[in-house]
C-alpha cells in the first residue's frame, strides 16, 4: 500500500476568508467561483465542435481517402492519449502558490491557439503523404495542448467540491457552458462561415473559421483562470515531496488499475466514445449526402442537440438526486442507443425516405434524443470518476485525481480516435465517391447510401452497447460513498493536526 500523503492549506496570500480548508467541512465553492470555472470548459466544448468537421474536411475537401485520413487521426489521438497519465502524474505533483492545477492550465493556452489555427490551414498543394503527416502532427498538437489545459481543469473540478451532490453541481456548471459554448461555435460554423453556395465542401471557408475558434477557446479559459485562482490557491494540497516524473508515473499507474471501480469506468468510456467516434465522424456526411440538408439548416440540427443537453444536466442533477449515478449512466446509454438505430434502420430498408427540410424535425428529434442522453451522461461519468479518486484515497492513501481524470481524457480520445479510423474504413469499404465531397448537389449511389447509414447508427450502437454492459459491475453507491467521505475526512483531519503540530 502507497504512503498516505499530507495534506495542508496552500500558504495564505492575502486570500478571502471565506476561502476552504480541508478543516472546514465539505467544500462548497461559491456560485461566482463555479461560474467562472465553467468558462474553462470552453477548451474542451470548443475542441469537440470543430473536431466534428475534421474528418469531412480532410476526405470530402481535401480528397484524402478514408482509411489515411481515419488511420492519421486514431495515431494522433492514441499517441495524445498515451500522453494523458504523463500530464495527469505531473498536475497531481506541482507545488505553487496556485495551486496544483492553474500553472498547467496557462502554459497550454498559446499553443492551443496555434495548433487549432494549423490543423484547418494546411498548405495548397501537399502530396496525400505530407497532408496525412500534417493531419498527424496538427491533430497531436492541438490535443495536447488541450490535455495540458483540460486535464488539471477536471481535475480542480473534482478538488473544489467533495460533496456527493456539490461535486455533481460543480459539473453541472460546466455541462451547462459546454452546451451554450457548442451552440455558440455552431452557429459561427453554419451560419456564417459555412453559409451559402458551396457551404461545407469549399476549402477557402475552413481557415479563418479554425483560427477564429481558437481565440474563442482561449479567451473562456483565461476568465476561467482569472475567476477561480483566488479559491484554488486555497484548497488542500499534498506536502511530501512530488515524485520523479516518470519514476512516479510508473508507480502511480498501476496502483490507479487496482482500483476496480475506475477499470470498470475506464472500460464502459472507452465503448462509449468508440460509439461516438464512429457516429460522428459520418454525421456531416450523413446530413450531407443521405438527407441532403443544407448547411445552413444542419446548424438546426446542432442545436436541437445541444438543446436535449441542456435539458438532460439539470434531468441528471435531479436524478441523481434520487437514483444511483451508475442508473443514471444506464439510462444514458439507452436513450442513444435508440436514436442511432431507428431513423437509420428505417432510412436503409426503404420505410423512411424523407429528405431535406421534410426530414429535417425528424432529425432534429432524433439529435435532441441523443443530446438528453449525452446530458445524462456528461454529468454522471465525472461525478463517478471523482467519487472513484475518493475511494482510491481511502484504499492507496493517496490523491490521484489527475490520473483518473487522465484516464477519462485518455478513454474519450483513444477510443475517438479509434471509432474515426474504424469510420474511415467504412468509409473506403463502401466505395463512397471521393469526387463527390468536392462538389455541391453531387448525387451518390442508393446502395452506398443505404450501407452509409447503417454505418453511421447501428456500428456505432454495437460499442454504446458494449459500453452498457462493461458498467454493470461498478459498485459505489451512494451509501458506500457516505462512508468513503468520511473517511477521507477523518484521514485528512488527523492528518492536519499532525503537520500543524510538528
Amino acid at each position: 500500500m502507497a504512503v498516505a500523503e499530507n495534506f495542508v492549506e496552500a500558504p495564505d496570500i492575502a486570500a478571502p476568508p471565506e476561502a476552504p480548508t480541508a478543516a472546514h467541512g465539505e467544500l462548497r465553492p461559491p456560485v461566482g467561483v463555479k461560474f467562472a470555472y465553467a468558462f474553462g470548459q470552453m477548451i474542451e466544448s470548443g475542441y469537440l465542435v470543430v473536431a466534428s468537421f475534421v474528418f469531412f474536411y480532410y476526405t470530402a475537401v481535401l480528397g484524402l481517402s478514408g482509411t489515411l485520413v481515419g488511420t492519421a487521426l486514431a495515431i494522433s489521438m492514441c499517441l495524445d492519449a498515451l500522453m494523458d497519465p504523463l500530464i495527469g502524474s505531473i498536475s497531481d505533483n506541482v507545488r505553487s502558490r496556485l495551486g496544483r492545477r492553474l500553472p498547467l492550465m496557462l502554459i497550454a493556452c498559446p499553443f492551443v491557439v496555434l495548433m487549432l489555427g494549423m490543423l484547418f490551414a494546411p498548405p495548397a498543394g501537399l502530396a496525400p503523404f505530407l497532408l496525412f503527416g500534417w493531419l498527424v502532427l496538427a491533430k497531436m498538437g492541438l490535443r495536447g495542448a488541450a490535455s495540458l489545459y483540460n486535464l488539471p481543469y477536471a481535475a480542480l473540478g473534482a478538488e473544489m467540491a467533495d460533496g456527493y451532490v456539490e461535486r455533481a453541481s460543480v459539473v453541472a456548471y460546466r455541462a451547462v457552458a459546454g452546451i451554450v459554448i457548442g451552440v455558440l461555435i455552431t452557429g459561427l460554423a453554419y451560419g456564417y462561415f459555412f453559409a451559402g453556395k458551396g457551404g461545407l465542401q469549399v476549402r477557402d471557408h475552413y481557415p479563418a473559421f479554425g483560427w477564429s475558434v481558437a481565440v474563442l477557446m482561449v479567451a473562456g479559459a483565461a476568465i476561467c483562470c482569472a475567476g477561480v485562482w483566488r479559491y484554488a490557491r486555497r484548497l488542500p494540497q499534498p506536502t511530501t515531496p512530488p515524485s520523479p516524473m516518470l519514476l512516479g508515473l510508473f508507480r502511480e499507474l498501476p496502483e490507479v488499475f487496482r482500483n476496480a471501480s475506475f477499470r470498470t469506468l475506464f472500460v464502459s468510456a472507452v465503448m462509449f466514445w468508440v460509439a461516438a467516434g464512429v457516429n460522428g465522424a459520418f454525421n456531416n456526411y450523413a446530413y450531407v449526402f443521405v438527407w441532403k440538408v443544407r448547411p445552413e439548416r444542419i446548424q438546426l440540427i446542432s442545436y436541437a442537440y445541444f438543446g436535449g443537453i441542456l435539458f438532460g444536466v439539470p434531468v441528471a442533477r435531479a436524478l441523481l438526486n434520487r437514483l444511483e449515478k451508475k442508473t443514471v449512466i444506464l439510462q444514458g446509454l439507452a436513450l442513444v442507443l435508440v436514436c442511432f438505430l431507428t431513423l437509420q434502420v428505417l432510412r436503409a430498408t426503404g420505410l423512411f425516405m424523407l429528405s431535406g427540410d421534410a426530414a429535417l424535425p425528424w432529425l432534429s428529434g432524433n439529435a435532441a434524443i441523443i443530446g438528453l442522453g449525452v446530458g445524462l451522461l456528461s454529468v454522471a461519468y465525472p461525478a463517478m470518476m471523482a467519487d472513484a479518486a475518493d475511494e482510491h484515497e481511502v484504499l492507496f492513501g493517496a490523491r490521484r485525481e489527475g490520473l483518473y481524470f487522465a484516464g477519462l481524457g485518455f478513454a474519450a480520445k483513444a477510443a475517438s480516435g479509434l471509432g474515426q479510423m474504424a469510420a474511415g474504413f467504412a468509409l473506403d469499404a463502401l466505395h463512397f465517391p471521393k469526387a463527390a465531397g468536392g462538389h455541391a448537389g453531387a448525387v451518390v449511389a442508393e446502395p452506398v447510401l443505404r450501407l452509409l447509414v447503417l454505418a453511421w447508427g447501428p456500428l456505432a450502437a454495437i460499442f454504446a452497447f458494449a459500453g452498457a454492459i462493461a458498467l454493470l459491475p461498478y459498485a459505489i453507491t451512494r451509501l458506500r460513498h457516505h462512508d468513503i467521505a468520511a473517511q477521507v475526512k477523518t484521514r485528512r483531519a488527523a492528518e492536519l493536526s499532525a503537520a500543524r503540530s510538528s
